[in-house]
């Protein structure tokens, strides 16, 4: 099972000042967490997209092609590009130019987003959220497996025998997940078309998704697809901390962000009791010892059968020396527990 680190970009709020700190200093900071990571042995690290100013990455790509100049062997990839805000020949060029510097190491985790501040940004309508996801995901997988592209679809001019340069490293594919929080439409998609998935398990108890995952299963394997290259991974909020008290004191940059989120859609203040709640076995938090995080993810390899899991890392914004830890922890005590599951 491969042990993965994702990351938003998380950019704390300082009350004195009433500013977020720098997003230069958060994303070099950033890079220096990615290179101890693939020192540690972590397989795969997931950058996210924003477009908000409590996030220091709008453009995943750009950071992930800086961490392949000062990284080895972890792959690299969108955690989540945002396809429907997106142009498709514009995410295969970069990912496959970022597949080429890295060496084969790039890949794609595609989704909705939880955010819906690119679709003005770019210039979209909401209210074709959903027919913008399902076109330009149909032109992605196209373009990924076939070399010359003739395709036409509502939104978006037509493709006639064109192909899209530079090609990646495997015959020209990139391997692209199907990222998603819970949705069975979302799910059925993915399974039809054979795509690994990605669930995002950030609140509530994990075995909530067991019929989900089942479901994405069953569905699979009615599609007619190789079952033995079936992917599922999970990615929840994670720190690893041999301290309690880093535990403990974590929780105030946690629930700063949640507030700061939950406050734009109606979320009560996030509790300590939630806290608490959620780095129980039963719970969705991945926050605690090495012993227990891996614990926990032998649980989630056990109800789910996942091949992956991603550690969301940067919650908060937590101090760069207590992240440096955390990863240190995950590669080197939590990887081995659970590498051979």
């Amino acid at each position: 099972m491969e042990l993965g680190i994702g990351m938003f970009g998380d950019l704390a709020f300082d009350q004195a000042t009433g500013k977020y700190r720098d997003a230069g200093v958060k994303i070099r900071e950033i890079l220096d967490q990615v290179k101890l990571m693939d020192e540690v042995g972590i397989d795969v690290f997931a950058m996210g997209e924003h477009h908000r100013p409590d996030y220091a990455v709008s453009s995943p790509e750009i950071v992930l092609a800086a961490a392949a100049s000062i990284t080895k062997n972890i792959k690299l990839a969108s955690g989540v590009t945002v396809l429907s805000s997106s142009e498709p020949v514009k995410v295969y060029e970069d990912f496959s130019t970022l597949d080429l510097i890295s060496d084969g190491r790039a890949e794609i985790f595609v989704g909705r987003g939880s955010f819906i501040e690119s679709f003005p940004l770019y210039g979209y309508s909401l209210n074709d959220y959903e027919e913008l996801f399902d076109e330009k995901l149909e032109l992605l997988l196209k373009i990924n497996s076939e070399e010359n592209v003739t395709w036409s679809g509502k939104l978006r001019a037509p493709m006639q025998n064109q192909t899209v340069y530079p090609r990646a490293k495997n015959d020209g594919k990139l391997s692209i997940w199907r990222a998603v929080g819970g949705t069975p439409q979302s799910v059925l998609s993915a399974a039809k078309l054979g795509m690994p998935l990605v669930v995002a398990i950030i609140g509530g108890m994990p075995i909530q998704f067991k019929n989900l995952i089942e479901f994405y299963k069953q569905e699979y394997q009615k599609g007619g697809h190789d079952v033995s290259k079936m992917q599922i991974a999970i990615h929840s909020h994670t720190l690893v901390s041999d301290d309690q008290s880093v535990i403990e004191a974590y929780f105030h940059k946690y629930k700063s962000q949640a507030d700061r989120v939950g406050a734009s859609r109606g979320w009560a203040p996030y509790t300590k009791m939630q806290y608490d709640g959620g780095r129980s076995k039963d719970g969705a938090l991945f926050i605690g010892s090495p012993a227990e995080v891996a614990d926990k993810i032998a649980y989630m390899k056990e109800i789910f059968g996942i091949t992956r899991f991603i550690g969301h890392m940067d919650m908060g914004d937590p101090d760069h020396d207590v992240m440096m830890k955390s990863i240190e922890l995950f590669g080197e005590k939590v990887k081995p527990e659970i590498q051979n599951l």
